[in-house]
């Protein structure tokens, strides 16, 4: 009887020895899933800091000005006029910069000459109205994308014909012009309204998604289990399927409210999104276009620098909560922690026949 051969690795892929699986094996022995998954999500040097930017971000954004009626810290709002005619260079400084290892100033951002206002408030305020559009977009995404995606692939027939020939209809739709169409029908283009029509519109790719892990889910004995234990159908899709689902989920996820981060600040841009009295960080690009050509550059990249930072950290947070979630993600040990684990074996091996 021949013995089966191993399978070659492909050429360029790293070489994993019977000894860092063993180590591996030992790191998460007698852990749970969850706790895997944490564990390795931690591991992940570029998506904690990026969760960590990222949260120190968002809470710059919401305590400096403050939120609706909460007053904030800082001086200013988004609207108050308080630049001069020739406007305020920015007055933030650290690590040598600007001859301070750390200073704050009155304009840290600078001001606007031309409309007189604190750009730092204005970023502030354009960053809480990027809050708010990923918060809904997220929701919207994940409840419309997980249940017409769970449905499709549960049941099959014409219920997945039907809602698989919809969702190819979805994607076909031009996302900025359906905004920009919806924004003016409703004759406002406030943050709520670009939120929806974008949250009703970046689904189809969680759903095609979910609907393929149902398919291939549907069939495994804990379902077959689950049925002859007399649960319901809605039962076995949201309680036994949908929870082995949820890495695709939360990983599209993140990476679509990335994706609708850029789309809000396009539609801004071209003046379709969110405009005048509110701001937003594509309203602000937009309005200080041509702040390089008056000496005033600094209006123009503080809006640009804060959506490539939150894109850039949502994105490693998706790439670390994907590795985490993946089982078939090999974490190859440090020759450290090699020669520690041989260390403690030989210890224990010394210590064994004395004892």
């Amino acid at each position: 009887m021949s013995t089966p051969t191993q399978p070659m690795p492909e050429p360029g892929a790293p070489v994993i020895t019977e000894e860092e699986i063993s180590l591996e094996q030992k790191e998460v022995a007698g852990l749970s899933q969850g706790q895997i998954v944490r564990r390795r999500f931690l591991q992940h040097r570029a998506a904690m800091v990026s969760l960590i930017v990222l949260a120190l971000t968002l809470l710059l954004a919401i305590t400096s000005i403050g939120w609706g009626p909460v007053p904030g810290w800082w001086k200013w709002n988004a609207y108050d006029v308080v630049g001069s005619p020739s406007g305020q260079r920015p007055t933030l400084a650290f690590l040598g910069i600007g001859g301070h290892f750390f200073a704050w100033g009155d304009f840290p951002f600078g001001a606007s000459g031309q409309w007189g206002t604190d750009n730092f408030a204005q970023v502030m305020r354009g960053t809480q109205q990027t809050i708010v559009v990923v918060l809904i977009l997220g929701l919207l995404t994940t409840v419309i994308g997980v249940v017409l995606g769970a449905v499709a692939g549960f049941f099959l027939g014409w219920v997945d014909s039907v809602i698989m020939r919809f969702t190819d209809l979805i994607i076909t739709l031009p996302i900025i012009l359906i905004t920009a169409v919806v924004g003016y029908q409703f004759n406002t283009r406030g943050v709520l309204v670009v939120a929806l029509a974008l949250g009703l519109l970046s689904w189809t790719s969680l759903a095609r998604l979910v609907r393929a892990e149902f398919l291939s889910l549907r069939e495994r004995e804990f379902v077959d289990a689950a049925r002859v234990a007399g649960a319901s159908n809605a039962r076995i899709m949201f309680k036994h399927i949908l929870p082995n689902s949820v890495g695709v989920i939360v990983v599209n996820v993140t990476l679509t409210m990335s994706g609708g981060i850029l789309a809000e600040a396009a539609l801004s841009y071209l003046q379709f999104g969110i405009q005048y009295p509110d701001v937003s960080l594509g309203s602000l690009i937009s309005q200080y276009q041509g702040s390089i050509q008056t000496g005033e550059p600094y209006l123009f990249i503080w809006p640009g620098v804060m959506i490539i930072v939150i894109v850039l950290c949502l994105n490693f947070i998706g790439d670390g909560l994907r590795d985490a979630f993946d089982p078939r993600q090999k974490r190859i040990p440090k020759a450290r922690d090699l020669r520690k684990s041989r260390q403690l074996e030989a210890m224990a091996t010394a210590a064994g026949p004395e004892s």
